[in-house]
């Protein structure tokens, strides 16, 4: 086992923390968390701490300890996911690799010991009694309608993908080294106990995962124990590990994380091919051909001064520019996230209500799940470049697939191939579209365009994505 050692500090400790009086779900199991919004059931997550006070003090800097003591919020975060769930999940179809790993952390390195193909619960128990080994259970949302909710909620709340992966690991023994993720992270502690000891970054809000040998992370700059109930946010880049103590029978803990490849510099990755585009055709700088034979040389260091002018050009034109586009970032975000929860048993989303008439007055639905953006016409890639406006929506999302990789192989494997779900309406169409995103409710004759066809044409395109009701 890695030495142990260190102090804590910096972390907020909290007991008996007061909630409301949990309301009985469907399954019967407390709830302590608000699902009235996606502000609210953050505030709730992170209770007792305040939301201005989270990221004002803790948010990509430091980590939050909060423990509760609470038995109500240690019974309901038991209900979210525990041991005895896993056989029922065996044999719904369970493969090693995409749904579990098995792995254990011996003289510092990770070892897996996965078998092949399907899951078997026996052998799966078996590893977990005898080998000692972590089960890393990966994406439960996927079968948990309670954790489905939370992620699509957090989702809305950080604009950002939210994934999570539960940990089982038997006393004495510890499944992963010291490392560090490129995610923000929060932890539930869902059953037992677990010792966590974190230490100071190498690389502050990382950008890739990375495992840090013993002798390079010095002593633990925070050491304590988890218990139901308690919750642990640390930020992307934060050197951690974690074992369950001697006397307590195995731990099990959830970890949501979140803002993966979401900070400025992939921003500026995505944004910068527009403006560039963009500011082309107005400024004839960048527009001259660059210098024969540059493409072939091996040393270009001679084109820095030219390329940091035109960046310099580049930075002008975005200060007077009213829009910046994030296509990619935007479509692969609302392509990928969790779909509203509406209920396991509820039916795929239809149309429903009366037709969107001139007359009619409407209000935008799942706000929170559709995006406006502007984008060269995908439908005409051969002719002049001209720009359309499209509306993509996650209401039609696979739960089954997120946060399960793109890979086509993986996706027609079980016939759950991931689209993009949307609308295509010609430039004219973005005054109207904003006008009914920025309104509480619209008139359809009041919108902004040229004839009623297309303002009924309009409602009635948002209507069938179920994307609008009539009021």
């Amino acid at each position: 086992m890695p030495k142990k050692g260190g102090k804590i500090a910096d972390v907020v400790k909290e007991t008996q923390a007061q909630c409301k009086r949990p309301r009985l779900d469907a399954a019967g199991s407390p709830s302590v968390l608000s699902f009235e919004s996606p502000d609210s059931l953050f505030r709730s997550l992170i209770s007792p701490i305040g939301e201005e006070e989270f990221f004002r003090d803790y948010w990509e800097q430091k980590p939050l300890l909060v423990q509760r003591n609470d038995v109500l919020v240690a019974a309901y975060y038991q209900s979210l996911f525990q041991l005895s769930h896993l056989k029922e999940l065996c044999s719904q179809g369970l493969y090693y690799g995409r749904d579990v790993n098995v792995c254990r952390c011996v003289n510092g390195k990770k070892k897996v010991l996965n078998k092949e193909g399907r899951v078997n619960y026996m052998q799966l128990k078996k590893d977990f009694d005898q080998k000692k080994a972590t089960i890393q259970f990966h994406q439960p949302q996927r079968f948990k309608e309670e954790l489905w909710k939370i992620q699509e909620k957090l989702e809305c709340y950080f604009g950002s993908l939210v994934g999570s992966n539960v940990y089982i690991t038997p006393q004495g023994s510890q499944g992963l080294p010291p490392h560090y993720d490129d995610v923000e992270v929060f932890i539930l502690q869902l059953e037992g106990e677990k010792h966590w000891r974190l230490y100071k970054p190498t690389v502050p809000l990382a950008r890739e995962y990375n495992v840090e040998p013993e002798e390079r992370i010095g002593s633990p700059t925070h050491e304590f124990i988890l218990k139901p109930g308690d919750l642990l946010y640390f930020p992307r880049g934060t050197i951690h590990q974690a074992d369950t103590p001697h006397g307590i029978s195995y731990s099990t803990h959830v970890t949501i994380s979140t803002y993966q490849n979401n900070s400025w510099g992939d921003f500026l990755l995505d944004a910068i091919p527009g403006l560039v585009f963009d500011a082309a055709k107005e400024d004839v700088a960048l527009r001259t051909s660059i210098p024969r034979q540059l493409l072939m040389q091996v040393n270009t260091a001679d084109c820095t001064k030219k390329l940091s002018s035109l960046l310099r050009r580049l930075a002008d034109s975005l200060e007077n520019s009213r829009e910046l586009r994030s296509s990619d970032m935007k479509k692969d975000f609302i392509m990928h996230r969790l779909p509203p929860c509406l209920g396991c048993d509820s039916d795929p989303l239809t149309p429903g209500g009366k037709l969107p008439k001139i007359d009619s007055k409407i209000r935008l639905q799942f706000r929170d799940h559709a995006i406006i953006t502007v984008e060269p016409d995908q439908e005409n890639a051969d002719e002049i470049r001209r720009e359309m406006v499209y509306v993509y929506h996650s209401l039609k999302n696979r739960r089954e697939t997120h946060m399960m990789g793109t890979e086509d192989d993986t996706a027609s494997e079980d016939g759950l191939a991931q689209q993009t779900h949307g609308l295509r309406f010609p430039l004219s169409y973005l005054d109207a579209l904003k006008q009914i995103w920025s309104s509480s409710t619209v008139n359809v004759k009041e919108l902004n365009l040229t004839s009623d066809a297309e303002k009924e044409n309009l409602a009635l395109s948002l209507w069938t994505e179920c994307l609008i009701e009539v009021l």
